[in-house]
Parts: structure tokens; C-alpha cells; sequence
């Protein structure tokens, strides 16, 4: 007989370990957690610097590869996704951002009750722990420890920083402060040197409940229905298939995997399910459809001063850095490479930055074949300063190919899509060069390596960043919240239109893409929808 739970939560990555831990907390309500993947615990996913080792490592990454996509040139772009306890919080570069408060005023805006800054603000303040900024702003206390670089930030950080100020930029003591625009160095879920995932700071924790049960190597294959009531998942864990019982079910994949086990279970674009054999349970078109993802550039110079690239490039080099790390948890395995960072307006008239900057010390122009480089840098000093779009208007989608819930659904971008996606990315990476231009970074540049300068109209430029530039993992909106079926997946209280005891509740349901990078919003949409359902079950 199958076993019954009051939640069945499908996926332990950003938003399924907070929600895991806070619907344990009160101890009132047994919950189950399936995940595909294994443990976290794993040198590579704990180092902070590892996830340029987990980027091609099967073993606890989707490894997903888009289709081919003209706005790219026709290439297809790499997906990494975590297969692991904590998801892609265990192998992602770490870098915490809540995104512009006007983006959430826009979720309200859109019809979204209870989603607007007001809303979400107290939220990121219960989730953190962050001792630096201002406290009516930033939490202090809570589960999720947030670092700054200190006195290990790179050097050429400050050269970049006075750079951007002399471009016209402000600088910005805290991205997740006051105010989002202007430039600074980034904060980290990082604690001690070892990386912060959503497993260490909320899983972990709940995990000593015995009200929380979690289940590894457990992949769900469909949910299971009694008319329109969700009643429980189907997965296969070791070979064999098993079934859990829930009172509600809770699908937390992400925006590739939800939508898929949606598909899978019946609901989604009917004649795509019907030509897979698939019964139709729910017809609602906008499963795996708008999706909206970051896609950003790097443009990269010679230095004539040590980057590190000569720390991390050398044999001495890699030595020296991992006994630094293996002893004193320092040094730059300890830490992300993305240090320096920064958002602008690539328009006077625009309200709000609409472009997200990196400062990278290192360069990866030779990448060795089959891994990412980020642990074998360029024989050289190099430096890179790079870009992502932060509200495109260009949408892709997420599709299955096959009723076997093993095959990889078909993950389309359409990056560049529209005119106005290639307009701002034009004025955006005009103005890297004119970051570069100021002192005093200009006089440590020996050179500019990509594109080089022999790139200088606008018809080359763009065609550079179709030729170079990619995904920054940033997916969403592929279960888009809203108060309209026509529109959306989930209402504001994360409930799949027309169909009761299922839930959506991870970056697949925000309405529209926020303002830079997705694991912080993720976790906050974990805390705020447990607080929607424990709302929800008190009445």
C-alpha cells in the first residue's frame, strides 16, 4: 500500500529545500521530498570553485543542450541544471541577487495578489543572514548565510570599479540595498569557504525533522489523479517504479522539469500530448511555453598585470591555491570568479537597469576540450568584463519529445528574438569598450583579444554576440503565474488552473523574468509559497 504524506514535493533544488523546511518546521505535517539526483556531498559541489568541475559532470547535472537557434547563429547552446540535493544551487557560481523591486511591483501589476515588493521583502529578510547593510532592508539571522568578497577581492577589482565610476556609473555598496543600479562587488551563498547551497542552509536542517522524509535517485514519472484532484507522484527509484500518497503535490523541477512532469501527467498543449498517446487531462497551452531566460557576453583583454589566470593556470599555482583551500577554507577555490559586478540603463529614459555587468579576473579563450575552464584558464593574464540582458522580450519553450519520462525534453531559447533584444545588446556591449576606455583600467590592458578591434560596426558587433554569447541559466516562466488560465499555469496561491491538490512553486512560475541572477528570487518563492499553503491548510 502506498505510503500518504500531507505534501509530496517534487525536486530538492532552490525553491523544494526551503519549502521542505518550512513545511516541516511546525511539525504538524508529514512531508516527502523526491529527488532525481544524489547527495550534495561531494568535494567538487561543497568547493565553492568546484562547479567548474560539476559543469560537465553527469552525475549531478542535467546536462541539458538546447536546440539549434538562429538567434545564436544556428549553434546550440549548453543547459546545465543540478541533478543533486539543492539543484542547481550546488553547482551554480553562487552569486545572490533579489532583482529590482519594480519587477515584483510588475508580478502585482499583473494580477499576482501577494507577490508585490511590499510582499516579497519580508520574505528575503526572514531567509537571510547577511550582517552588512541596511537593516530595514537585509535580514539578519536567518537560514541562508550570504558573504561578501573582503579582503579576498581580486586586486582589479577596484581599477574596474573606478573605471565604471568614471563611465558614469554610481557605485553600489549592496545590489540587494536600496538601490540595484550602479557597480560594486557581488554577495555569495558562501559560509566559511564552503558553498551555501539551499541543501546546507534549509535541507540539511530539516532533515533531522522526523516529519521530513527524503527520497534520492527518485525520479517522478507522472502525478497521479483521481478526476481532477492531484492524489499523488509515480517514481522510479533503483529500478523500480513506487507510488506516494500527499494530500497535496508540489512540483519544485525548476522551468525545465516542471513543466515536463506536468506534460507527462496530462496537462499542457493538447495536440502535443495527444500525438504522444498522452490522455488529456487539463488542455492549457502556455505549459512550457514563454519561457524567458538571460543571455549575456564576455569580452575579453591581455592584461599587463597578473590576473588569475597565472594563480590558477600553472601546476605550483593549482597546488598552492588547493592546499590554501584544504587548510584555511581561503584563497580563490573559496570564492566565485564572478567578483566585480554592476547593472545599468543602456538608455537614459529607461526607469530601471535593463543590463546586469561581470568582472571576471580570468580569462577562457583556450578552453581544454570537454570540461569548462574555469580551472584551467589562459597561458596569459586576462580579464574579462561581461554582460547579460536583465528583462528580455524574446520567449523560448520547453516541450516534450517523448511520453518516456527519462527522455530530455526539446528546450528552444529563441535568444535575440526581437528587435529590441538586439537593439539594447548593441548599446550594452558598446559600453564594455567604454568601460575599458577609463583610467585606471585602460593602462593595465596591453590589448583587447575578443572580439578584437577589427569588430567595430554594428553589423559585426552582432553578429559577435550571436556568434558568442549564450544562455547565463537564468530560465523561467514556463508555469507563469496569473490570475487568468488563458494567460498562465498557476494562480497567485500557486495552484494549477482547474485542477485540484497540485501546486507549482520555483522559478517556472514567475510571471516575468527578474532583474539578475534567479537562485535568490527561487529560494524566496519556496519561503512565500509555504507560507501561502500553511495559510491555506490553517483555514
Amino acid at each position: 500500500m502506498a505510503e500518504t504524506f500531507d505534501y509530496i514535493i517534487v525536486g530538492a533544488g532552490s525553491a523544494g529545500c526551503v519549502l521542505a523546511d518550512w513545511l516541516t518546521a511546525n511539525g504538524r505535517h508529514r512531508v516527502l521530498l523526491l529527488e532525481a539526483g544524489g547527495s550534495d556531498r561531494r568535494f567538487y559541489v561543497q568547493m565553492p570553485l568546484g562547479y567548474g568541475k560539476t559543469f560537465y559532470d553527469k552525475s549531478v547535472n542535467w546536462m541539458y543542450q538546447a536546440e539549434p537557434d538562429p538567434g545564436l547563429n544556428g549553434q546550440r547552446d549548453f543547459y546545465p541544471r543540478g541533478k543533486v540535493l539543492g539543484g542547481s544551487s550546488s553547482i551554480n557560481a553562487m552569486v545572490y541577487i533579489r532583482g529590482h523591486k519594480a519587477d515584483y511591483e510588475d508580478w502585482k501589476a499583473a494580477g499576482n495578489t501577494g507577490w508585490g515588493w511590499d510582499e516579497v521583502l519580508p520574505a528575503y529578510r526572514k531567509i537571510e543572514d547577511y550582517a552588512a547593510g541596511d537593516p530595514a532592508l537585509r535580514g539578519r539571522g536567518g537560514p541562508l548565510t550570504l558573504t561578501g568578497l573582503g579582503d579576498q577581492a581580486h586586486p582589479l577589482c577596484q581599477p574596474y570599479l573606478k573605471a565604471a565610476q568614471a563611465a558614469g556609473l554610481p557605485f553600489t555598496p549592496d545590489f540587494n540595498g536600496a538601490d540595484q543600479e550602479g557597480v560594486g562587488l557581488y554577495q555569495f551563498t558562501i559560509k566559511g569557504g564552503i558553498r551555501n547551497s539551499a541543501a546546507r542552509a534549509f535541507l540539511r536542517p530539516a532533515m533531522k525533522r522526523q516529519n521530513l522524509r527524503v527520497e534520492t535517485q527518485a525520479q517522478a514519472t507522472r502525478v497521479l489523479f483521481e478526476g481532477n484532484r492531484a492524489t499523488g507522484i509515480e517514481y522510479v527509484q533503483q529500478g523500480q517504479t513506487r507510488i506516494a500518497r500527499a494530500g497535496e503535490v508540489i512540483l519544485a523541477g525548476g522551468a525545465i522539469n516542471s513543466p515536463q512532469l506536468l506534460q507527462l501527467s496530462g496537462i499542457g498543449p493538447g495536440a502535443l500530448l495527444q500525438s504522444m498517446g498522452i490522455p488529456l487531462l487539463r488542455e492549457n497551452a502556455n505549459v512550457g511555453a514563454r519561457m524567458q531566460d538571460h543571455h549575456g557576453i564576455n569580452y575579453t583583454w591581455r592584461m599587463k598585470v597578473p590576473t588569475l589566470n597565472d594563480e590558477l593556470r600553472p601546476w605550483w599555482g593549482k597546488l598552492k591555491a588547493g592546499i590554501q583551500y584544504i587548510l584555511l577554507r581561503k584563497g580563490p577555490l573559496s570564492l566565485s570568479i564572478n567578483q566585480g559586478g554592476g547593472f545599468f540603463r543602456t538608455h537614459p529614459h529607461m526607469t530601471r537597469p535593463n543590463m546586469q555587468l561581470y568582472m571576471q579576473a580570468f580569462s577562457t579563450l583556450i578552453p581544454k576540450a570537454g570540461e569548462r575552464p574555469i580551472l584551467n584558464p589562459d597561458p596569459f593574464s586576462g580579464l574579462s568584463l561581461g554582460l547579460s540582458n536583465c528583462r528580455p522580450t524574446s520567449t523560448g519553450e520547453v516541450m516534450i519529445t517523448s511520453p518516456d519520462p527519462f527522455a530530455h525534453p526539446r528546450v528552444s531559447f529563441n535568444a535575440y528574438g526581437t528587435n529590441s533584444d538586439v537593439e539594447e545588446m548593441l548599446a550594452a556591449v558598446k559600453f564594455l569598450r567604454v568601460i575599458a576606455s577609463h583610467e585606471p583600467l585602460k593602462s593595465l590592458m596591453a590589448e583587447e583579444l575578443r572580439p578584437g578591434p577589427e569588430v567595430a560596426t554594428d553589423e559585426q558587433i552582432i553578429h559577435d554576440f550571436r556568434q558568442r554569447s549564450g544562455t547565463v541559466y537564468h530560465h523561467s516562466c514556463t508555469c507563469r503565474m496569473g490570475p487568468e488560465e488563458a494567460v498562465s499555469v498557476v494562480d497567485a496561491r500557486l495552484r494549477v488552473h482547474g485542477i485540484e491538490g497540485l501546486r507549482v512553486c520555483d522559478a517556472s512560475v514567475f510571471p516575468n523574468l527578474i532583474a539578475g541572477n534567479t537562485n535568490a528570487p527561487a529560494m524566496m518563492m519556496g519561503w512565500r509559497g509555504a507560507e501561502i499553503m500553511l495559510e491555506d491548510a490553517a483555514r
